[in-house]
């Protein structure tokens, strides 16, 4: 049997960037993956970019792999949820500090389930259609256990999110195959009582002393509970 393919998938305002290290680990493995940018924070990206788009280019790049196993960070939860009954050799989906809509909600909504502020919510930004990130909030928000030096180069490569991606609801079912989350606890943009929430959507759950982007602060240790699930 082919050894699955990971899809990896990035949350709002991020792109494929952020899987950097975490792909140097798994070409270290010899783990196959792929890492995607979303349509919804590319340059140039259309306001009208919904969670659905975002959902179609994941599952149309997944269904060329083979056996997969997609992986979802933050907002990218919403995106593999939306997308994985539109994958064909879908084995697992895996969490990562994400969301995890309901049937019909939307990843803002899904924050709110829980009545908590984050320094995230302090940092966003509303410019028109889009959502941009104030750098110093968006450094303790996203980055606040990596070193200064890939803090920084993480907040240059941060992109526009349009408003649309965010408030456009899931419109598919869950699908019939393993899911595995991983609550982070030191996160200062998905506060650990939403994770714990979302976590209980899914089979199984593993937790990681990290930010809200252990790619970046942790990618081994990440490493070993992302392979481990398959």
């Amino acid at each position: 049997m082919a050894q699955p393919t990971y899809v990896l998938v990035h949350g709002g305002w991020g792109g494929a960037w952020i899987w950097r290290d975490v792909g140097a680990e798994l070409t270290r493995r010899e783990v196959p993956w792929t890492a995607i940018d979303l349509p919804s924070s590319i340059h140039g990206a259309h306001p009208n970019t919904y969670l659905s788009d975002d959902a179609k280019e994941v599952s149309a790049i997944a269904n060329l792999e083979g056996p997969v196993i997609l992986v979802g960070h933050s907002y990218g939860g919403a995106v593999i949820s939306e997308a994985a009954a539109d994958v064909t050799h879908l084995e697992r989906l895996v969490y990562i500090a994400a969301l995890v809509p309901l049937l019909g909600e939307s990843a803002t909504e899904a924050t709110r389930e829980v009545n908590v502020r984050t320094t995230l919510d302090d940092a966003i930004q509303v410019e028109g259609d889009f959502l941009t990130l104030e750098p110093t909030l968006a450094k303790k928000a996203l980055y606040q256990d990596c070193s200064d030096d890939i803090a920084d180069w993480a907040i240059g490569q941060l992109t526009p999110q349009t408003l649309a991606s965010f408030r456009s609801p899931r419109s598919s079912f869950d699908v019939d195959v393993p899911s595995y989350y991983v609550r982070c606890t030191l996160d200062n943009a998905i506060d650990l009582s939403v994770q714990e929430l979302m976590a209980g959507r899914c089979n199984e759950f593993a937790t990681l002393e990290s930010g809200h982007s252990p790619m970046l602060s942790v990618p081994s240790t990440l490493c070993d509970l992302i392979v481990s699930t398959a």
